[in-house]
């Protein structure tokens, strides 16, 4: 009756939301979401009421005589104290550093822990008998694999016999040799209802009548220590060195400093190497701050630029019909170098937040030699058969360009890639053979893998066209490369590192000048197919 009514709209809405406009605005909503966050911590609301019941005011606003002691323990609670050294006349605005001797027990000879306590309580009073201190101890020894024993995989072949009566190989205790405390020297007030949870759990408060105050902030800095700052613990050393730096700071800094600690306590969680973090702390601790803001903006950039890469290589390959112009070679080395690097940080033990992108690439580009190569996987009497489909004229002839094209590239690449396993065989120490092929493997990935587009290009050329690629997932995963390379070249004091960036942008700016010449349109393999198929005609 109303056939209006009952009609399917043709251009709904949902129809023109594709996926990735719906994902790009969730992008989109997190990142303004993590700037509010950002804007949260670096500001904080007084409380309006001055000093009334909803606020809390702090401890350091009555002026109190403040004294530091710093003790070690060899676990941070129910053990023997020793002092290590103390400051009577405490002043929370000043700046100092000092060196100090710290005597180590006959625990921490044998692999044992050894712990530092800093207290901040009332001058002249012993720090357990003051109900108003503040306190938090650190580890101050770390137990890990001697520098000696650190690569997993080879070392050089300097002395293969081992020493009689030197250690056995094992983790061996380090120590820490320096301390960054700082406390929270502004004398702020705090809203009882809006207190961040950040400053909440550093926060110790007494009621003074019905008056809140809270005792100073203390922060022990953990991030500013690298591994190559750690000193190995032997048997002869009955003392060990300790240089201690005090510095009051802000709130915002405060803040800021716990945020990047539960950023680095977040990544050990989920499994990240300890050079990993060390080199995660680099660039939170010793970077500019604008510097760093720049550093999260292009990471994001990358993000968002392998995303939709990632989307558009998939809906390309899930719509391609036929494989003229495509470069078998290329893909078969793409989706091979991918499971090699996936393996070889299997093998080192990498993180999970690593390895499981890894994952679905490899899986991706193992798709993806099916799809090129027309595997078709058949079962015949209980029997699994893989089978290759067959390739048309015009196919044929692109594997024959493409052949063509590697065995051009073989003439550099094969010398090169023999003489590098033919050294590392020789010249270098491996646990294990299957350690040796992995690290040759990953190597030559690693030195030669930007030429895996060469045989694609030399397709285009002999096509006289690049219709049959998908140039939005190109112009993707270059622009994430070049602005990747630009800023690792500017900021990297390796020549070697600088010289190298710009490898796969040479491949793309060739790739970008066969657009612009060859032909764009979607019909060139349609018509590259028709020439081919009238020449065999004719002949």
């Amino acid at each position: 009756m109303f056939p209006s009514c009952y009609s399917k709209p043709t251009d709904s809405v949902f129809q023109r939301t594709s996926l990735a406009k719906i994902l790009l605005g969730v992008f989109i909503v997190y990142m303004l979401h993590t700037c509010w966050v950002i804007y949260g911590f670096v500001y904080t609301k007084p409380c309006e009421s001055g000093s009334g019941e909803h606020c809390i005011s702090s401890y350091l606003a009555t002026r109190p005589r403040l004294q530091l002691s710093i003790y070690s323990c060899s676990r941070p609670d129910h053990s023997e104290l020793n002092l290590i050294t103390k400051i009577d006349e405490f002043d929370i605005h000043s700046k100092y550093e000092r060196t100090v001797n710290v005597s180590q027990p006959d625990e921490t000879h044998n692999n044992g822990t050894l712990y530092v306590m800093v207290f901040i309580h009332q001058a002249g009073r012993s720090p357990m008998e003051d109900s108003r201190q503040v306190h938090h101890a650190t580890k101050m020894t770390t137990q890990m694999l001697s520098r000696r024993q650190k690569s997993p995989g080879k070392h050089k072949l300097k002395n293969p016999n081992p020493v009689p009566g030197s250690r056995a190989e094992g983790p061996v205790s380090y120590w820490r040799p320096t301390l960054r405390l700082s406390v929270m020297a502004e004398e702020f007030t705090f809203t009882r209802g809006n207190l961040p949870s950040d400053v909440r759990r550093y926060m110790r408060v007494f009621k003074d009548g019905r008056r809140m105050t809270y005792l100073p902030l203390l922060l022990i800095d953990e991030l500013s220590f690298r591994l190559k700052d750690l000193m190995e613990i032997n048997g002869t050393l009955t003392e060990l060195p300790l240089t201690i730096s005090y510095e009051g700071i802000s709130l915002r800094t405060f803040r800021f400093w716990v945020h990047l600690q539960d950023v680095v306590y977040s990544l050990q969680q989920f499994g990240f190497t300890e050079d990993s973090i060390d080199e995660i702390k680099d660039i939170l601790v010793d970077t500019n701050l604008y510097l760093l803001a720049l550093t999260a903006l292009v990471t994001v950039f990358h993000i968002l630029c392998d995303f939709l890469a990632l989307k558009n290589n998939i809906s390309f390959w899930r719509r391609k019909k036929t494989m003229v112009g495509m470069s078998r070679k290329s893909v078969l080395w793409r989706c091979f170098s991918t499971v090699v690097i996936f393996l070889h940080l299997l093998q080192e033990g990498s993180s999970v937040l690593v390895l499981l992108p890894l994952a679905v690439g490899s899986i991706i580009e193992v798709w993806k030699v099916k799809k090129v190569f027309k595997i078709q996987l058949q079962l015949k009497k209980s029997r699994s058969i893989f089978e290759l489909g067959k390739l048309d004229e015009p196919e044929k002839r692109t594997m024959e360009h493409d052949s063509q094209a590697i065995r051009y590239l073989s003439y550099l690449v094969c010398p090169l890639c023999i003489s590098g396993v033919m050294f590392s065989l020789v010249y270098l120490k491996y646990k294990s053979y299957y350690l040796w092929f992995i690290n040759s493997l990953i190597t030559g990935v690693y030195a030669f893998g930007f030429l895996s587009m060469t045989p694609q290009l030399f397709i285009n050329y002999k096509m006289r066209s690049v219709a049959h690629m998908e140039g939005n997932v190109l112009v993707y995963r270059g622009l994430s490369t070049l602005v990747n390379d630009v800023f690792s070249s500017l900021f990297s004091g390796h020549s070697s590192l600088q010289l190298s960036c710009f490898r796969d942008e040479l491949l793309l700016f060739i790739y970008l000048y066969q657009r612009r010449r060859y032909a764009v349109s979607k019909t060139s393999g349609q018509e590259y197919r028709a020439a081919h198929s009238k020449k065999l005609k004719a002949q």
